[in-house]
């Protein structure tokens, strides 16, 4: 099984900088710092720009907990948003950020920030489901008027 150490162990070529004495919760919290630092530094800032949320601007609270490679990080919208996998509160319906998931694409340690990211963006394209949703009266809307859905999605953004 990957871990932290093991991953940056290997990236930085045996050297843990682990200082002799320290505590390994202590060194669990550095190294999950370094780990982070090192993701989002390697984030990227262009996303694709298609679908029906195409120009919109949504913001993300990430909450990586301690343990943070070995369980996901937390993810809410704080963009009220009208979505099929996004509720009015901020909820996300996002299989890999699942710690146990039926269907094998939930949480592994071998995630990073990026596929968090990823997964996001792609839930405003080719991941949009409305066969299962999270926000049903979202879905519902779309099913029973796509077009009217379409035109009132920057009307909700925008007036809440």
């Amino acid at each position: 099984m990957l871990t932290l150490a093991s991953k940056l162990k290997k990236d930085d070529g045996g050297k843990t900088g682990r200082a002799s004495g320290a505590s390994d919760s202590t060194h669990r919290v550095s190294i999950r710092d370094r780990l982070l630092t090192k993701e989002v530094a390697e984030l990227e800032a262009n996303l694709p720009n298609e679908g029906y949320y195409q120009s919109g601007r949504f913001q993300f609270e990430i909450d990586v907990p301690e343990a943070y490679n070995m369980v996901p990080p937390k993810v809410r919208c704080l963009t009220r948003i009208w979505h099929p996998n996004i509720t009015e509160n901020g909820e996300i319906c996002l299989s890999l950020l699942r710690e146990h998931s039926i269907d094998g694409t939930g949480w592994a340690p071998t995630r990073t920030l990026k596929d968090v990211v990823w997964g996001l963006n792609s839930l405003f394209t080719d991941l949009l489901n409305f066969d299962d949703p999270l926000n049903i009266d979202a879905a519902e809307h779309h099913l029973r008027d796509k077009v009217r859905y379409s035109t009132n999605l920057g009307l909700f953004s925008s007036s809440h």
